[in-house]
């Protein structure tokens, strides 16, 4: 009996010990997308006033504003900037790290450029502005679209059961206004950001503190070019230069139908009923996406009603920064940033995602 009581008081799981985020300076609100005209993907000017579109797009998606970088700033800059916040906070020697993994989609985009510049990886940039000198510290990037840092998480997750390593920085790093088409309606979703934790693989006390369970799915063969690069809604621009582009209506849809059904299966994994859910924290791509996404999730249990603030948002403010969005909410939630919630030792969370490729992940976490 004492050998059991050991067994679970001692039981190893990944647990955060360190969070950090990076929310970039300038503030682009709706207004300032009313400047100029809007075109279809077929180069046709949009009629309605860009006024009613911005208002339009804000009934739908939630989002007022969102941030963009300065200038003279990239995305791993900023991720190395939310990296040394994570690592302040969880008190690890930087040099004791294993590896440290950067997920983001387009790399390095200068300022008035559009091409993405990955070598060397972000991570190993991130690497050498922490000054890391242990040359067993492997730096590495991740390209899964949106649940990048979800699934760097569920990496880290496999290489700590394998014995492969035992502490890790995951960051996630995005500067989606440097690829973005400004006559392209959908350009107003994105925005810049980058989040960090470090995650280590050690004793998770009594309470069972940590990763209790993961989900994927990926959908390439119908879904796959839901999300991608294409030219310029502008009649008469360069054909050859190459901007993100979604079918909103497409994601939607998609997203409706498969995410919950992850999030349940995560869920099942981990051995957790809905009712112990405290938080979900959900990729901020669409306010109206992701609360649909939630009362679905919910739907699947034959539960009508959702519990009071299950859900914090971020997207009013700081816009869908793609692989940052989660782990930047994360951050704020923890350190009481947000209003109307908290996080108290125990509780049960959910993270999930969803994003190009079409790809979809989900992580169940124990506080």
């Amino acid at each position: 009996m004492f050998n059991l009581i050991y067994s679970v008081i001692t039981m190893l799981r990944s647990v955060f010990t360190g969070t950090g985020c990076y929310i970039p300076s300038e503030i682009k609100r709706n207004a300032d997308f009313t400047l100029h005209r809007f075109y279809t993907e077929g180069h046709a000017p949009i009629e309605t006033a860009p006024q009613e579109v911005a208002e339009k797009f804000k009934q739908i998606t939630g989002i007022e504003e969102r941030r963009y970088i300065a200038a003279d700033l990239n995305a791993s800059d900023i991720a190395s900037i939310a990296s040394r916040l994570a690592i302040a906070e969880s008190g690890v020697d930087p040099e004791t790290l294993d590896q440290i993994i950067v997920a983001h989609n387009f790399g390095n985009v200068n300022i008035n450029s559009i091409q993405s510049d990955a070598v060397p990886a972000l991570a190993a940039r991130v690497k050498h502005d922490l000054g890391i000198l242990n040359s067993s510290c492997i730096p590495y990037d991740i390209l899964f679209g949106c649940p990048g840092w979800l699934q760097a998480l569920i990496q880290v997750e496999s290489y700590f059961k394998a014995g492969i390593a035992k502490r890790c920085l995951v960051v996630g790093t995005e500067t989606l206004s440097r690829v973005l088409d400004e006559y392209d309606r959908d350009s107003m979703i994105f925005s810049d950001g980058a989040g960090a934790c470090v995650i280590e693989y050690q004793d998770s006390g009594v309470k069972g503190s940590g990763i209790l369970g993961t989900a994927v799915r990926s959908h390439s063969l119908d879904a796959a070019y839901y999300i991608y690069m294409g030219e310029s809604n502008l009649p008469d621009s360069d054909p050859t230069v190459r901007y993100l582009k979604m079918k909103g209506r497409k994601v939607y849809e998609y997203a409706l139908k498969h995410v919950p059904e992850a999030m349940k299966e995560c869920l099942e994994r981990s051995g957790v009923a809905i009712q112990e859910l405290k938080k979900i924290f959900i990729h901020q791509a669409n306010e109206k996406m992701d609360e649909a996404i939630v009362k679905e999730l919910y739907k699947l249990y034959g539960l009508m009603e959702l519990p009071e603030n299950i859900m914090p948002m971020s997207i009013h403010w700081l816009g869908n920064s793609s692989v940052a969005t989660i782990p930047t909410l994360y951050d704020l939630v923890r350190k009481g940033k947000l209003q109307d919630h908290v996080l108290n030792e125990g509780d049960i969370i959910l993270f999930a995602s969803v994003g190009a490729g079409m790809n979809i992940n989900a992580v169940c976490y124990r506080y």
